[in-house]
């Protein structure tokens, strides 16, 4: 399991960001596809809602309280992180129906697209993998595998690639981590890659003895996201997109938004995504098939929530890190904990007043730097 690190600020004793509940994961014991099964037969037989009723979940669950704040759908092919975003969808009034182009209405997208397993139940329903985006966008992905965009733009008429977020669908790179395919996939903007990719790293698993009947009876020319798939239950996840997956999933952490929306989804259809609560658990499964020999610090490392509600942070990361710095913006430790021999509880850390931070994790000669904010 990973070492989790609660970091309180103004002396509090507890934090009250939800977790998973007590004892959920104690069956997960093993490595490899060994805890892949394991973590199968937890998340196993959710309560299925139905595909319709995901439109009262995402008025619920998918509210943009994150970015702007301003209680929108947040629709990760369309928002803009780092800015205004280009439209805004209001909850239950601005679902499709017909769209025409970008910006028109909202509507569901599978992560994996619901014709590789043949609109099938519990599949279909399944909040893991059901998201909220604009319905053109959704149209131009299709059902495509995710990947790495080359040079070659796929062009289609009512919208523009990059789409108007910077999302882009067109020839696999084949090139680095995305080498080992040259077809037509779809790549969203960095803040979301390790989401999907989590997502699809929940999929494998949940519906592990299931995906080589989809993989059989699917046709790679009207499903090419079968190209992401290898027919088995063991690695399930094709190696080109398995590499690929594996990058987003550490270049973009697990975020605050991704941690409530798995325990939102917990209440509503009774399973979790053990990917978000365990990020490291990804290289405990796929390690080999990654080539992945040592875990490293980076490996699922994560900082939240961030910003801090409530005046607390927490770390959890691929081993444990030997010391932790915050750092002020101009270069100032402003505290350093040694956890060499592993903290027995939780870490104070007193008098930081509200700011932007760094936090630096440091495990031998490996180093890991996130911003945080502390309010």
């Amino acid at each position: 399991m990973k070492p989790l690190f609660s970091l309180f600020f103004a002396l509090l004793s507890f934090f009250a960001f939800a977790q998973p509940p007590a004892n959920y994961y104690n069956s997960a014991t093993g490595t490899g596809y060994t805890l892949k099964t394991q973590l199968f037969n937890i998340i196993n037989n959710h309560n299925d809602q139905g595909y319709n009723a995901i439109d009262n979940f995402f008025p619920t669950a998918d509210l943009d309280v994150y970015y702007e704040n301003d209680g929108t759908i947040l629709d990760p092919y369309s928002e803009n992180p780092s800015g205004s975003d280009p439209y805004n969808y209001y909850p239950n009034s601005d679902e499709c129906g017909n769209y025409s182009g970008e910006g028109d209405c909202f509507n569901k997208e599978h992560v994996v697209p619901q014709s590789y397993f043949n609109q099938a139940t519990p599949m279909r329903g399944d909040a893991h993998h059901l998201l909220p985006t604009d319905g053109r966008v959704n149209g131009f992905r299709s059902n495509y595998p995710f990947g790495v965009v080359g040079s070659n733009l796929v062009s289609q008429s009512g919208i523009s690639n990059p789409t108007q977020n910077g999302s882009k669908l067109g020839n696999n790179s084949n090139t680095g981590y995305a080498a080992g395919y040259t077809g037509i996939v779809f790549e969203p903007i960095d803040e979301f890659k390790g989401d999907i990719a989590r997502i699809i790293f929940y999929f494998a698993t949940r519906y592990q003895s299931q995906m080589p009947g989809f993989y059989t009876n699917s046709n790679v020319t009207s499903v090419p996201a079968k190209n992401m798939f290898d027919g088995t239950s063991a690695q399930t996840i094709a190696t080109p997109f398995l590499n690929i997956l594996y990058q987003w999933h550490l270049q973009d952490p697990v975020s605050q938004k991704e941690i409530d929306r798995n325990n939102a989804i917990y209440n509503y259809q009774n399973n979790r995504n053990p990917y978000i609560d365990h990020p490291e658990w990804v290289v405990s499964v796929w390690g080999s098939a990654l080539s992945i020999t040592t875990q490293l610090l980076e490996d699922g490392f994560t900082v939240f929530p961030n910003p801090s509600g409530n005046h607390t942070i927490t770390v959890r990361s691929g081993i444990r890190p030997e010391r932790v710095e915050i750092v002020d913006i101009e270069g100032r430790v402003i505290q350093r904990l040694m956890t060499a021999n592993g903290p027995t509880g939780d870490i104070s850390v007193t008098d930081i007043p509200s700011g932007l931070y760094f936090l630096k994790a440091y495990a031998g000669t490996e180093t890991v730097v996130r911003k945080i904010v502390i309010r």
